[in-house]
């Protein structure tokens, strides 16, 4: 089961525990309106039967009329009468439900968010994607792909991985990535993402070089700094070669150089694209 699929199963869970809980809530307040007594049928009857014999006999005395109320029917002080409730009997009033519906609601909109921002902030570390080891395949295939026919560079872009495939060319020896592991079979793995502010940097074949649109910093085509506001070298994956030799770029493994000292490839060898 993906992680896609495991968040909606959860926030689909808390939407219907919230649901629930707010039907047994309304549920509990009953249909009739807590501490009101249906009136007594017998008396009823009795009154309107003592009114009926009135009328019959208007010559009725007061002593007649007192005979046909029965000292049951008498009216009784409410106070007095009363019978105690307890809090289940009463249940919840209107603003009590309403207070746990909204409470209710807010909490599970808190809960969706939470999940939501987990699953955003969480690494995707599912095979072959951003944040895994990323198989570009046979070396060989990309040193050819990397240079154009006349031997200049050209870098091989790899969205799965979020970097350019370049070919390292000439001696790395003191540059500010010598013997770090981020070269194997001659070929480099360089994030697409300038260090700057973020951009994507594309690449500028007639100089040579990466060059970002947005605030104008440059690279050379093995990711050192040459101009602009960037303020290091682009960083760049650890990469190496397997049984099969093909190239494996681990994105989850990111290296950061400061701007060299030295360059280690000329730029530019042409007009700049920016």
């Amino acid at each position: 089961m993906s992680a896609t699929q495991i968040l909606l199963l959860a926030i689909a869970g808390i939407g219907s525990l919230a649901i629930l809980s707010i039907i047994s809530i309304a549920w509990r307040r009953g249909t009739d309106p807590p501490g009101i007594k249906t009136q007594d049928s017998a008396a009823v009857r009795q009154d309107l039967a003592a009114e009926d014999k009135a009328d019959e006999d208007d010559s009725v005395t007061a002593y007649d009329v007192a005979e046909l109320v029965s000292v049951d029917s008498a009216p009784t002080d409410p106070l007095v009468d009363r019978q105690e409730v307890d809090a289940e009997t009463m249940g919840v009033t209107r603003r009590q439900f309403f207070n746990r519906g909204l409470l209710g609601v807010f909490g599970l909109f808190l809960a969706q968010f939470g999940i939501a921002s987990l699953a955003f902030l969480w690494p995707r570390l599912k095979s072959g994607g951003f944040g895994s080891k990323v198989n570009v395949g046979k070396i060989e295939d990309l040193r050819i792909a990397a240079l154009t026919a006349d031997g200049r560079a050209r870098p091989v872009f790899v969205s799965a991985a979020q970097a350019y495939v370049v070919p390292v060319q000439g001696s790395l020896d003191g540059s500010s990535f010598e013997g770090l592991p981020v070269v194997a079979g001659g070929m480099m793995a360089l994030w697409q993402r300038c260090v700057h502010l973020g951009c994507r940097v594309p690449e500028c074949e007639s100089s040579q070089g990466f060059e970002c649109p947005c605030h104008g910093s440059k690279y050379n085509f093995h990711g050192e700094y040459e101009d602009g506001p960037a303020p290091r070298n682009l960083d760049r994956f650890v990469v190496s070669l397997n049984d099969a030799d093909e190239l494996i770029i681990d994105t989850g493994d990111v290296i950061e150089t400061a701007r060299a000292s030295f360059k280690t490839i000329e730029y530019p060898q042409g007009p700049s694209c920016i």
